[in-house]
């Protein structure tokens, strides 16, 4: 099996073997504690620009299947794991990690300590990395790891949207119509949606509010994503002309920009939540949900109008999960309630959508 090396940006490096296609790949470096969901992982546009580290020592024993995607392709553009399984044993199973790796000709690295990574992430945050199958020379891996930007002031939706509006399923008379507004959208998301007998209509990010308006919904639904919220300023203007005419609902990405739409500001977090076990409290019901995350950047809180309010916090740092606004019928959260992979305790709050449509 082939060597591989993983730099970071602060200069530290670790050896391993190729998992992936052979070649090199760059990106912000970050890690993710779920256990299981690897597939959804890889696939979930929000991931787009960054290297995953997985913290749970072996990945990849049951294997890949075609249902457990979250986009057609993977989107994370490296990935890193303690030990990969050469075998994949469960029913569902149609091809190895590797496999599946190669196929997308993503380049990936094993047999690293994914402890020691996890930790000089959690010190001092996350930063940009190469994986390289190829070189091996440290001043010259660092000279093109020099050339990518931060991940602060990145707007990297254009690369996940769509190009064109499309039905998500054929209409069915008499259901409530929903847009939603492609920024990376998981496809959990869309089928816990679908399945509370909702009309959906997908479009680009770049659609603006007249012609989302045009389409005649009773709902607006704002997505995932990756990047940086505050780059996506076109996005940002479209909500803002939105927020007093339709229910709305916000999922990460979407929930940061509906915060900007709503005069707040975002900053970036120091390593982020990527996994499937952070602590959510609801503070309308006092009620402690534990969700699945995949974030690196935040509301912050003492910059939200006085219209506003502060509905779910993490039990972690104390940071903000959910908003939503007094006088309109439009709330978010940071957290993916639909949980793809992870626990199910938010899948709530699809149904206060519906509810909201309904009325």
């Amino acid at each position: 099996m082939a060597k591989a090396i993983l730099l970071l940006e602060n200069g530290e490096y670790f050896l391993g073997k190729s998992l992936g296609s052979e070649g090199e790949t760059m990106g912000e470096v970050v890690f993710n504690t779920s256990m299981t969901g690897y597939q959804e992982i890889l696939t979930d546009p929000s991931y787009r620009g960054q290297i995953v580290t997985m913290t749970y020592p072996e990945i990849g024993n049951y294997g890949i299947n075609r249902l457990s995607t979250e986009s057609e392709k993977i989107q994370a553009c490296g990935f890193v794991v303690r030990q990969a399984s050469k075998i994949a044993s469960n029913w569902s199973s149609e091809m190895t990690l590797q496999e599946y790796l190669l196929r997308h000709s993503i380049v990936a690295i094993e047999g690293i300590d994914t402890r020691k990574l996890t930790r000089i992430l959690r010190i001092k945050g996350s930063m940009n990395g190469i994986i390289s199958t190829r070189d091996f020379d440290i001043a010259s891996l660092q000279k093109k790891l020099s050339t990518l930007p931060s991940m602060e002031g990145l707007d990297l939706v254009p690369g996940v949207t769509i190009e064109t509006p499309r039905p998500y399923q054929p209409f069915v008379n008499g259901r409530p119509h929903v847009v939603a507004i492609h920024a990376g959208i998981k496809e959990n998301i869309l089928r816990l949606l679908a399945a509370r007998e909702i009309n959906i209509t997908l479009v680009p990010a770049t659609y603006t509010a007249k012609q989302i308006l045009e389409l005649k919904p009773d709902g607006v639904f704002l997505s995932n994503g990756p990047g940086d919220p505050a780059a996506v300023t076109y996005l940002i203007k479209t909500i803002r002309e939105l927020v007093n005419k339709l229910p709305m609902f916000g999922i990460c990405l979407g929930h940061q920009m509906l915060g900007l739409a709503l005069g707040a500001k975002t900053y970036k977090l120091k390593f982020g939540h990527h996994g499937g076990n952070q602590p959510v409290k609801n503070l309308m019901t006092g009620r402690v949900e534990i969700s699945a995350q995949n974030h690196g950047f935040s509301i912050k809180e003492d910059t939200l109008p006085s219209e506003v309010e502060v509905t779910h916090i993490n039990l972690n740092d104390n940071t903000i999960e959910g908003i939503r606004h007094k006088r309109y019928p439009v709330f978010s959260v940071q957290y993916h309630p639909e949980a793809s992979p992870g626990p199910h305790d938010s899948h709530y709050l699809f149904d206060d959508f519906v509810r909201l449509l309904r009325r």
